[in-house]
């Protein structure tokens, strides 16, 4: 993160008619009394993230303090060093009765979120104000560069510290491979190994907390992992609503909760093994129905072939994953036509007084993609030279998704009978010609 320090003006209110006269007229200058170099005012403008007075006090500087400029240059460059801005400028002023410093800032453009994976010792709203209380530009947020995740991750060792808590702590920065950080992750390790007990869900009810419970059950003797559980929270409790029509459905964030270890041995060998609790609030919302589907922006293929594949109806219940099988159908369909870009999204309309929802499936085709070159790899000459002479699909001819695959099935079934095979298929785009390349690839385990 590069940044700018810049200091834009230094006055002394009254004593000097001018910087420059100042240092013409040497001999003309009264000194300054000592009360001019204590700070009565330190001031912050420019973000639309921060408050002023977060700033200030992540300055460094102190009102009552004897400073100079150089207190000033350090602490708009510790400002720059966070992370959070591009550019810190600076002003001050003397006068008899103290010194006043202002910072002007530009934020930084990428905050990404902050993660906590297995901090179970501290309520997540408790661990956010203390660390923004000790780290004042922490707000939830972190600045994707910059040293302010590792003043985090200090503030963070030093709670475990005061709690007599044995372990490290660590922090990574999240992203795709070859992509920006999406977040930033902190986590505890060498401490005692956190096995989640019990697994609870406020707010739920009925059939839905019955199939929530069960779907929980798996986790019980896992190990905590805040990263987890939101992915299991996303993939299989929030489903279980959406496919009951509650569209607006939602599964608030893990709460652990340290459980007392009960009938402790000696002798047991899982004695360092601490049990969590975890809670799960839910707020169902409204249930909704279908009011209607309709197909639109769709001309290669006819909405009589396409509209079996959405099976929701007018006044069945809006089932979000039902739907979503059916926009995949859709997907592979165009597949089979060469339509291989096809996109395919549902927009819903809802009316909550009616609490009914109307879909409208917009279709954006795409260009028709035709079979480009073919690479079939195996272990031997003579059953690769055998299998190019069983792919039907030729260059030139329209491109067929689901071919490849069903391919590979044959070919397992009725060539490559002995042992077990490992296959790969992998795809190459062409813009420019609009043709797709295949590798197919069979490797014995």
């Amino acid at each position: 993160m590069k940044f700018r320090v810049l200091k834009l003006v230094l006055a002394a209110c009254g004593l000097f008619p001018s910087l420059a006269s100042a240092q013409t007229h040497k001999s003309s200058q009264r000194p300054l009394p000592p009360e001019a170099f204590k700070l009565v005012s330190i001031d912050a403008t420019g973000s639309k993230r921060y408050k002023s007075e977060d700033i200030a006090r992540a300055t460094g500087l102190q009102l009552g303090q004897t400073a100079h400029e150089d207190d000033f240059q350090t602490a708009a460059r510790h400002l720059g060093d966070t992370g959070a801005f591009t550019n810190v400028a600076y002003t001050f002023q003397y006068s008899p009765e103290g010194t006043k410093v202002e910072f002007q800032v530009q934020d930084s453009d990428k905050f990404v979120p902050v993660r906590f994976v297995n901090f179970v010792w501290f309520p997540e709203r408790e661990l956010k104000d203390k660390l923004h209380a000790i780290v004042p530009l922490f707000d939830g947020q972190l600045p994707a560069t910059g040293e302010l995740s590792g003043q985090v991750s200090e503030v963070l060792q030093a709670m475990l510290l005061e709690q007599k808590i044995v372990g490290t702590v660590d922090y990574t920065r999240v992203s795709p491979q070859d992509g920006p950080v999406e977040a930033i992750e902190y986590s505890v390790t060498g401490a005692t190994r956190l096995v989640i007990r019990n697994v609870e869900f406020t707010g739920a009810g009925g059939d839905e907390l019955q199939l929530l419970q069960s779907a929980a059950k798996n986790l019980q003797g896992a190990e905590y992992s805040s990263d987890k559980l939101h992915q299991i929270a996303t993939s299989t409790f929030l489903p279980i609503y959406v496919s009951r029509g509650y569209l607006h459905a939602q599964i608030g964030d893990p709460e652990p909760k340290l459980a007392p270890k009960t009938n402790v041995d000696p002798a047991d060998e899982n004695d360092d093994e601490t049990p969590v609790d975890v809670s799960f609030t839910v707020s169902p919302g409204h249930e909704y129905k279908v009011a209607g589907v309709e197909i639109e922006g769709n001309k290669a293929i006819p909405t009589s072939n396409i509209r079996p594949l959405i099976a929701l109806k007018a006044d069945q219940v809006a089932n979000a994953v039902v739907l979503d099988d059916g926009i995949d159908a859709i997907k592979k369909l165009y597949g089979t036509h060469g339509h291989v870009q096809a996109a395919v999204r549902a927009e819903p309309e809802i009316d909550d007084s009616k609490s009914t929802v109307k879909y409208r499936i917009r279709v954006n085709e795409g260009d028709v993609f035709k079979m480009g070159d073919l690479e079939i790899q195996t272990p031997e000459a003579k059953t690769t030279a055998q299998l190019e002479n069983n792919w039907t699909m030729r260059a030139g001819d329209v491109y067929d998704a689901s071919y490849p695959k069903k391919f590979a099935a044959q070919v397992l079934k009725e060539v490559l009978t002995r042992g077990e095979w490992r296959t790969g298929i992998h795809e190459t785009i062409n813009e420019k010609e609009k043709t797709v390349d295949i590798v197919v690839r069979f490797d014995l385990k």
